[in-house]
């Protein structure tokens, strides 16, 4: 069986999951593509919430890797006077797995501070800390400030100016970046937790609305030369967490305190929406990839299978789903495949070269770059799992999609690539 072949394979399992969440509408109802607001305590606690984490080769700087995660779904620019910002009592990771075990060899952690602002207002411009954690060594690698928030013409002038100086270096290397940034998922969300609608014919002639355009996220990323990460079989597994301390003290004076402990995580997109049980999702987010052995039997018999071909009658296989493990828990043989561990960690393969001109449909249209070997920022996945569930393997290539295919912002050529966000003033989404 070829690469694409097996890959596409998998994602018609991914799509069966995603499409059938949208009408069983477990966990909170807003915003809860991708990986906003999955679980019930995570969404309590916007600053420590991941939305989405990527991983790809530069396509500027080949030689290096790009790691990206965001926070805070759903940011409003103009919610002032405070607006949205890092929280100054939590850890920031990006983890990186350069063996196949499963377990963290490399860590960058951003920590933030938050300073007073003039008269009513708060200041989102923050200074954060990177450091690297390596083989038991943990070294501070750099040091910078986040752009403010783009708050307006008046107070934030030349916004892309004031964005660029967001991007420092690392010691021995490469660049890390952390501030707010536009939503880089795209997806008309609001059709499709109505029942799966289209506003359009089946999709693939436009029409549709992006749910997240004109909302930002906050985002921490770094770009790292590849041969720093010494890849076992040059595939490196990659996801992001948050910790915060055990104990918050509310009062007068807000106050934390005793271990760090893991109150969310994130590898793949959709796996803890539409895979884990909404029973389950709190826990899921406190433990580590390499315990999701605990959760194989809702890879293997998932149920949202079965909710899908009732109500749709598509014919999706309902047990023995092996190609969901592989996809999602240990790689696709030959591919980017890690091992026999089970872990929910983004797997990207750094010897796949860089596709010239990349196709939003990734293995569908021939490109097998993009998730799940890693994931770029103009991965269609919405359109990729429609379009699989459709029966595009069995040679049914219905025009199935959304009306939405790329983000509504264009990205940046470099690094941190992600678009600016819009200004709080300009208030796109007002009527």
């Amino acid at each position: 069986m070829s690469k694409a072949l097996t890959l596409a394979g998998a994602l018609v399992a991914l799509a069966a999951a995603a499409l059938a969440a949208t009408l069983v509408g477990s966990g909170p109802k807003a915003a809860t593509a991708s990986s906003h607001r999955e679980a019930p305590l995570i969404a309590e606690d916007p600053s420590a919430d991941l939305t989405d984490v990527y991983a790809f080769r530069s396509p500027d700087k080949q030689n290096t890797v790009t790691l990206i995660a965001n926070v805070i779904p759903g940011e409003d620019p103009a919610a002032g006077p405070n607006w949205f910002t890092f929280s100054p009592s939590a850890r920031y990771n990006l983890k990186v797995d350069t063996n196949g075990d499963v377990k963290p060899d490399v860590i960058y952690r951003f920590s933030f501070q938050t300073k007073t602002g003039p008269f009513f207002l708060g200041d989102t411009a923050q200074p954060f800390t990177v450091t690297r954690i390596k083989g038991g060594k943990t070294t501070v690698v750099a040091r910078g400030t986040t752009p403010p928030n783009n708050i307006g013409p008046r107070s934030t002038p030349n916004y892309r100016q004031l964005a660029a100086k967001g991007v420092v270096s690392l010691n021995g290397g490469g660049l890390a970046f952390a501030g707010q940034r536009d939503d880089g998922f795209f997806g008309d969300i609001g059709a499709i937790f109505d029942l799966v609608a289209i506003r359009k014919g089946t999709g693939n002639m436009g029409g549709g609305k992006d749910f997240f355009a004109g909302y930002a996220v906050h985002t921490f990323a770094v770009q790292v030369p590849i041969a720093d990460l010494n890849a076992k079989s040059s595939t490196i597994g990659v996801w992001a967490s948050v910790d915060r301390r055990k104990v918050t003290t509310r009062g007068s004076v807000t106050r934390s305190s005793g271990a760090w402990t893991q109150v969310d995580r994130l590898g793949n997109p959709l796996v803890n929406e539409v895979i884990i049980p909404t029973g389950l999702k709190d826990r899921w987010n406190a433990l580590q990839p390499w315990s999701e052995s605990q959760f194989a039997r809702y890879y293997r018999t998932p149920i949202l299978a079965a909710v899908i071909n009732k109500l749709y009658k598509l014919g999706a296989p309902e047990t023995n789903r092996d190609d969901l493990v592989a996809v999602l828990l240990t790689g696709v043989p030959k591919l980017n495949y890690t091992g026999s561990k089970l872990a929910d960690v983004l797997r990207l393969n750094l010897s796949v070269p860089v596709t010239a001109s990349p196709k939003r449909l990734g293995v569908l249209a021939g490109d097998n770059q993009g998730w799940p070997n890693g994931r770029r920022l103009g991965d269609d996945v919405i359109d990729i799992a429609e379009q699989a569930v459709g029966g595009f393997l069995k040679g049914t290539k219905l025009p199935l999609g959304d009306g939405v295919d790329r983000d509504d912002r264009a990205l940046l050529p470099a690094f941190p690539y992600q678009a600016d966000p819009r200004s709080g003033f300009e208030n796109s989404k007002g009527e």
